[in-house]
């Protein structure tokens, strides 16, 4: 049996168990089983993988993301770029790093764009954030940092105007604030300077219609959550796993 995975802590949100369960059953595919690895501490990896000798790949997700980079035999060059791993292929006994979020997100974007390019704020400094950054340079999207504390490069909420949230029609949000079980989260913006001209993108999957989406769509933005986004990092990464002489 094949063995792949989830790391993290908490994972009581996630879909990918259940998504890798479907695809296994529909696809026919009878020597795999995915799991799902909650590991409060990070220094518990090299303990799961004694445990697991059969683990061929795993997904990483918060707040390992940028914290597994020292127990990777190597990286891809685009996840070495970004600075955070969601995918881990196992060949050979070493890890190698590669970043899928990056593909899902930018077909989840464009998906929600359409062939506007619109300054952004993204929401949060993580892993996460990191790959979203990454893609709106990559589209030539103009993009300011927001983050609890301001610092090089971004500003805090409490600096957040409604003037600066009505020069940034596209307000991605990359923090989990708003996940399962704690759904009335949601980021501190100006929401009543939000218009029909504003795009707001969720990372968060769960629930569907976050307090952050609930909000924005109330002010008549266009709203996508980060389903589309899990399935096509998912997809990249169960391709990565499946490549041979890497």
């Amino acid at each position: 049996m094949r063995l792949y995975g989830l790391i993290g802590y908490p994972l009581g949100h996630s879909f990918s168990a259940r998504f890798f369960a479907e695809k296994f059953s529909s696809e026919q595919i009878d020597d795999c089983a995915y799991r799902n690895f909650p590991i409060p501490d990070i220094n518990q990896l090299p303990r799961l993988l004694h445990d697991h000798p059969d683990l061929r790949g795993f997904n990483v997700t918060i707040p390992y993301k940028e914290l597994i980079r020292p127990y990777l035999y190597e990286i891809d060059p685009e996840a070495d770029a970004i600075g955070a791993v969601n995918c881990v292929r196992i060949h050979d006994g070493r890890l190698q790093g590669y970043n899928t979020d990056v593909y899902g997100f930018r077909a989840s974007l464009l998906n929600l764009l359409g062939p506007a390019r619109p300054d952004a704020l993204v929401l949060g400094t993580g892993g996460a954030s990191k790959a979203v950054r990454f893609v709106l340079d990559g589209l030539g999207i103009r993009h300011q940092t927001i983050s609890r504390t301001a610092g090089t490069g971004k500003i805090a909420y409490t600096e957040l105007t409604p003037e600066i949230a009505a020069a940034h029609p596209l307000i991605i949000n990359t923090t989990p604030l708003g996940t399962f079980p704690d759904t009335g989260g949601c980021p501190a913006l100006p929401y009543a300077a939000l218009t029909p001209s504003h795009f707001l993108f969720d990372l968060v999957y769960n629930p569907p219609l976050t307090e952050f989406l609930r909000r924005g769509q109330a002010q008549g933005a266009a709203i996508m959550n980060g389903y589309d986004m899990l399935v096509g990092q998912a997809i990249r990464s169960w391709e990565i796993w499946q490549e041979t002489g890497r």
